[in-house]
């Protein structure tokens, strides 16, 4: 059994949010649980079309994917939600959004160092930076505010994707918010 609630995995790009949500996700619906996956780059091709990624855009599709979030986790899903929010503020926001509506939420902050996450480089965006045909790149030349106390912080470089996604799975059931 699950209780709706919103897991927010951040982090630098590539530093394995989608992949960990991915995985948690097989696993809490092969034991009955309703979860959805709000991937980052999903809601910027169908939710927040037409963002850019100035410091207001990258707030205002924060601020929809929590909004999002938080209907879902209301009506009993788990929500698991992979996206960079790389300012605090912006992430803060989604939080008390939260408490305001007695939803839970648990922050997760993938804590993958720039250096693993450029060698990872999934989408080519580090190669594109280091080549000059890319700026603004969180965590090189755009800010990521590390949450200074996540509920769990994980350091992936030292851990399988499925040692990663227990880690989060062991947190919702000590919560309550899973078995």
């Amino acid at each position: 059994m699950t209780t709706g609630a919103t897991v927010w995995l951040t982090g630098l790009p590539s530093a394995g949010k989608t992949t960990i949500a991915t995985a948690l996700a097989e696993t809490l619906r092969a034991r009955g649980s309703r979860v959805e996956v709000l991937d980052g780059d999903e809601i910027r091709e169908f939710l927040s079309a037409g963002l850019g990624f100035t410091r207001e855009d990258r707030h205002t599709n924060v601020q929809r994917i929590g909004f999002v979030a938080e209907l879902l986790a209301s009506n009993g899903v788990l929500v698991l939600v992979p996206v960079i929010a790389p300012y605090a503020d912006s992430r803060e926001a989604v939080r008390k959004r939260h408490q305001v509506q007695g939803t839970g939420y648990v922050e997760v902050h993938v804590a993958t160092p720039l250096d693993v996450c450029s060698v990872r480089d999934v989408k080519g965006l580090y190669a594109r930076q280091a080549a000059g045909e890319l700026t603004g790149l969180t965590g090189v030349d755009d800010p990521y505010e590390v949450p200074e106390t996540p509920d769990l912080r994980i350091e992936t470089q030292g851990s399988t994707v499925e040692q990663s996604a227990a880690a989060v799975h062991a947190l919702l059931a000590e919560r309550g918010l899973t078995t």
